[in-house]
């Protein structure tokens, strides 16, 4: 789903619609106490300065975790270990991130060692079908609610770009369920790297081909994303999905710190609207 972006006159991103001050009917759809939300998140940034949003997607618009827990779940009963959610998302956290320090590998590579370090942890071996679980089950992985309207909207003022750590035939499955056309795509297996490498990112704004300064990363890793994209000198949103979990953030240094935090992908529509 990769399309090729036309700006307005001028070179404006928006064309004639901010002139119009068009707004998306997603916007009327929100309640005030969602945008009230946001602003208790203080910091809300200039989006008028912005022509690209460039977006992790899953954990950020896929809700990767459900669809980990999907397989994982059952895969350890199955074989007398009994986690819960937090200990296998940890877990995998810990795998997977070990896995792609190495050698660049296939993101279906990658998750199939990520089952056999979970067989190694816990003494068994998976089938074979079980270690293409993982891999095979992200095409049913689904965006979480929010998503597929506010990227809706705001396609109506921004490129959009995905920056994922995947496959391109495994993003093409999530790309159906996101409804959306991309600007651009750049996946890990075109970097031959997997963030937090600033490869992705360099390979991204490359293609992007905007100034620095019109382009703003939404992301729900800070690990991943947020203290990356900060290191080149980009503007960031952190999707801290867990927000009403008191979830603690691994931020540390001033210089991660995202320029915006918000609760979810909605928030972020709100606050990007015309006023």
């Amino acid at each position: 789903m990769l399309r090729e972006f036309k700006s307005g006159k001028g070179g404006d991103a928006c064309g004639g619609l901010r002139q119009r001050r068009w707004v998306h009917p997603f916007f009327s759809l929100l309640k005030l106490n969602t945008i009230n939300q946001a602003l208790e998140y203080k910091k809300v940034i200039n989006f008028n300065q912005y022509k690209a949003l460039t977006f992790d997607c899953y954990g950020t618009l896929i809700d990767w975790e459900n669809g980990i827990l999907g397989v994982l779940k059952p895969l350890l009963l199955a074989h007398n270990t009994d986690l819960d959610d937090d200990q296998i998302l940890d877990l995998f956290a810990e795998f997977e991130a070990e896995v792609e320090k190495g050698e660049y590998l296939r993101y279906r590579e990658v998750l199939k060692r990520v089952v056999q370090k979970f067989g190694e942890r816990f003494g068994f071996e998976p089938t074979v079908d079980e270690l293409n679980s993982l891999a095979k089950s992200i095409q049913y992985w689904l965006p979480f609610p929010d998503t597929v309207e506010a990227l809706r909207a705001l396609s109506q003022k921004f490129k959009l770009v995905i920056i994922s750590n995947v496959d391109d035939d495994l993003f093409a499955f999530s790309a159906k369920h996101l409804e959306v056309e991309f600007d651009q795509i750049i996946t890990a297996e075109q970097a031959k790297s997997y963030k937090p490498s600033l490869n992705n990112f360099r390979l991204a704004i490359g293609r992007i081909d905007l100034p620095l300064e019109q382009i703003l990363h939404v992301a729900a890793s800070v690990y991943h994303d947020i203290v990356t994209a900060k290191s080149l000198g980009l503007s960031t949103v952190w999707v801290n999905r867990r927000a009403e979990q008191k979830v603690s953030s691994t931020i540390g240094s001033a210089t991660s710190q995202p320029d915006l935090e918000v609760p979810d992908l909605k928030t972020l529509a709100a606050l990007s609207s015309p006023k």
